[in-house]
């Protein structure tokens, strides 16, 4: 793991803030300086913190090989809780996605924002969404989950493996190396190229990663001060999605390498809101899709129960023979249209 020499960036002021200038850790990529930017934004204009950011390059950000073939999980956030353990940052601003599900001793989340937008976004060359792409039609992704969702969606696309940031992915695409990307509407519209986005999945057509479009802003469990102050940027309606969201993925991590995608829309009534939690696990070639969807309470605790409840029903369906039936546009012919692929992406 690589985490250099912290390199820090001024922020804006408030002169009648605290008098003690906080640090928050993230990672060194123009994608997680321009959320965390926006994040430490808010937090002066509603607290009058006085913020400071670090950047941290991670593990993730420097080895360029398959992020499946690494040997550990949280590769684009180890380097940055090591340094709020010692003390090196006051707090971090994470994408919730990268998290892993186990939360280190030490540390708590201590705020989740309000949620960007959770889709995921497709860019193609002429603006063409994916059924109009032709047979053949290369599209870029590194993450498991899209790949075989991709697949089931549109049986003659061939699903390419993708590294690198931003830019580098569609560049891509520009430079006509590949037919389209897919990547997270959270991203391109953190960095402002949303409208770059020729088509945006519904959620329950591409279900996306957990927390896809969240942020996790953890401090040190122990200083309370601190947490109380990042609460004030908490979202609970996100907070209760992300926690469905997350506990299907730590349930099936145990016993299922199938990609997983999970999402928790709010639905229900103004006198009794709900949560609409949808999951599900495909093949890597697409040839298999099981979906399930529940509801569930906005009581994060709640939540995190009926996700752990959806979860286990999903690989009980997955496992059965019934739930294995072919969807009619699966590839049939034992073509290979997913090559290998590295993990989930941006």
């Amino acid at each position: 793991m690589t985490t250099g020499t912290p390199a820090t960036f001024g922020r804006t002021v408030t002169p009648d803030g605290p008098t003690r200038t906080l640090r928050m850790g993230t990672r060194h990529s123009a994608l997680a300086l321009a959320q965390s930017a926006a994040f430490a934004d808010d937090l002066t204009g509603v607290t009058g913190a006085r913020v400071d950011t670090v950047g941290i390059t991670t593990e993730g950000d420097t080895n360029r090989a398959a992020i499946t073939t690494m040997g550990s999980t949280g590769v684009f956030v180890q380097a940055v809780r090591a340094a709020l353990l010692a003390g090196e940052i006051d707090f971090a601003v994470h994408s919730y996605k990268d998290l892993p599900t186990a939360v280190p001793e030490g540390l708590v989340v201590a705020a989740v924002p309000a949620r960007e937008d959770p889709r995921d976004a497709l860019v193609t060359f002429d603006g063409r969404p994916l059924h109009r792409l032709p047979s053949g039609a290369r599209v870029g992704t590194g993450s498991p989950r899209r790949a075989g969702q991709l697949a089931t969606l549109h049986p003659g696309i061939v699903v390419m493996p993708l590294r690198g940031n931003v830019d580098t992915r569609l560049g891509r695409v520009r430079d006509g190396d590949l037919d389209a990307v897919v990547l997270a509407a959270a991203g391109l519209s953190r960095l402002g190229r949303l409208g770059e986005a020729a088509e945006l999945f519904a959620t329950d057509r591409l279900v996306p990663a957990p927390a896809q479009g969240a942020l996790a802003v953890e401090c040190r469990a122990d200083d309370t001060e601190l947490a109380l102050l990042l609460a004030a940027l908490d979202d609970r309606p996100s907070r209760a999605a992300v926690a469905a969201e997350r506990a299907v993925l730590a349930e099936l991590e145990a016993g299922c390498s199938a990609p997983i995608g999970a999402h928790a829309r709010h639905a229900g009534t103004p006198r009794r809101p709900v949560l609409d939690l949808c999951a599900v696990i495909t093949s890597l070639d697409g040839t298999r899709r099981t979906f399930r969807r529940t509801t569930a309470s906005l009581d994060p605790r709640e939540a995190a129960a009926a996700g752990r409840d959806l979860a286990r029903v999903l690989r009980k369906d997955h496992a059965s023979d019934d739930a294995r039936a072919t969807p009619e546009s699966a590839n049939t012919d034992g073509t290979d249209r997913v090559r290998h692929y590295g993990g989930e992406d941006r």
